[in-house]
C-alpha cells in the first residue's frame, strides 16, 4: 500500500501559515509528498520553507495563480486538483498549510488505510476537526464551524476537489467515507492581529478582486478583532510536536480579550447560532442540527 499526501500554498510563510509543521506532520505516513507551489511575493519564503524539510518524499509543483476574474474557477480548488493529479499512491492524504496532525493519530491512520485498502466500497476517509481561535488554548465549538470532513481519498476513481478546495466529490456526487479516530489541528485563525488582517486581506483578494476588496475594508483597523474569548472552551490536550516552536513563539495575548469586552460580532456570535449550538451540545450529543454533510458515512469495523 502507498500513501501520498498532497497540497498546495501561496504567500503562506508571508501570512502566517504553519506550512512546514503541516507537511511535516503527515510525512511519516507518506510515501510521497506533492505540493503544489504559487509563485509568492518578493520575500516570501514558503518554497524554501519546504525545501529545507530535506525529505526525499516531497516534490514541488511550481504554478503561476492566474489574475483574478469573476468567472475564474477557483483556484484553490486548481491547486488542490494540480497536485491531486500527480499522485501515485493508493490513498492521496491532503492537508493544507493551516492544518496540522497530531503524532498520535498516525498509526491508527495508517493502519485504517491498509485495513480498508481492498474494500471498494469506501471512497474516502474523515477526520475530527479542532477549530482553533485567536491562540492555541481556545477553540470553536459552534453550528457555523462544521465538526468533520474528509481528508483522504481513493485514489484514480474521479476524487476532485469540491467548491474552494473545503471537501471532495466523484462527478458532483457525496464520496462514501468512514470516520477515522483522528484529528485535524485547525489553526486558521491563529496568528498576531495585524497579520491576522492582512491575511484576511489577502483571502479576499482571491474571492473578490483588488478592487472590489479595498473598498470592502478600507475602513478596517489594522488589527483584527477576535472578540471576546472568554466565551469559548480551553483546549486541555497537547498539540502536535511539530508546532511546539511556533507554538513557543506565541507573543500576542495582551491584544487578546480575554473579559469579554469586545462587542460580538461574528455570525458564530449571533443568538440563531449560540441557541443552535446549545441544542446540540446539551441534547444531540454534538451531532448538527440540519447542518450539511459532504460526504455519506458508512459503518466499518
Amino acid at each position: 500500500m502507498k500513501i501520498s499526501g498532497f497540497s498546495y500554498a501561496k504567500n503562506a510563510d508571508s501570512l502566517g501559515y504553519p506550512v512546514a509543521e503541516s507537511i511535516r506532520s503527515i510525512l511519516p505516513v507518506c510515501d510521497e509528498f506533492i505540493v503544489a507551489v504559487g509563485k509568492g511575493d518578493s520575500g516570501d519564503r514558503t518554497r524554501d520553507l519546504i525545501l529545507e524539510i530535506g525529505d526525499p518524499k516531497i516534490r514541488i509543483i511550481d504554478t503561476v495563480w492566474p489574475a483574478w476574474e469573476k468567472t475564474n474557477d477557483h483556484i484553490f480548488r486548481q491547486q488542490a486538483n494540480l497536485a491531486l493529479a500527480a499522485c501515485t499512491g493508493d490513498w492521496c492524504f491532503h492537508i493544507q498549510c493551516d492544518e496540522v496532525v497530531h503524532e498520535n493519530d498516525l498509526p491508527h491512520i495508517r493502519k485504517r488505510c491498509e485495513n480498508l485498502l481492498a474494500d471498494a466500497t469506501v471512497e474516502a476517509m474523515l477526520f475530527h476537526w479542532i477549530h482553533f481561535w485567536g491562540d492555541y488554548e481556545h477553540y470553536q465549538v459552534n453550528h457555523r464551524f462544521f465538526k468533520k470532513d474528509i481528508r483522504i481519498v481513493r485514489n484514480r476513481i474521479g476524487a476532485e476537489s469540491y467548491i474552494d478546495s473545503q471537501s471532495f466529490r466523484i462527478a458532483g456526487r457525496k464520496m462514501r467515507a468512514v470516520q477515522l479516530d483522528a484529528r485535524i489541528f485547525h489553526y486558521n485563525m491563529v496568528r498576531p492581529p495585524r497579520l491576522m488582517r492582512s491575511k484576511q486581506l489577502a483571502m479576499a483578494e482571491v474571492y473578490f478582486g483588488k478592487d472590489a476588496t479595498l473598498d470592502r475594508y478600507k475602513a478596517a483597523p489594522p488589527e483584527f478583532d477576535y472578540g471576546p474569548l472568554n466565551r469559548l472552551p480551553r483546549f486541555t490536550g497537547t498539540h502536535p510536536a511539530v508546532m511546539a516552536d511556533r507554538i513557543g513563539r506565541f507573543d500576542w495575548a495582551k491584544s487578546l480579550d480575554h473579559k469579554g469586552e469586545s462587542p460580538a460580532r461574528f455570525d458564530h456570535d449571533r443568538p440563531k447560532y449560540r441557541i443552535l449550538t446549545f441544542l446540540e451540545q446539551r441534547l444531540c450529543g454534538g451531532r448538527s442540527i440540519g447542518g450539511f454533510n459532504n460526504f455519506k458515512l458508512l459503518k466499518r469495523k
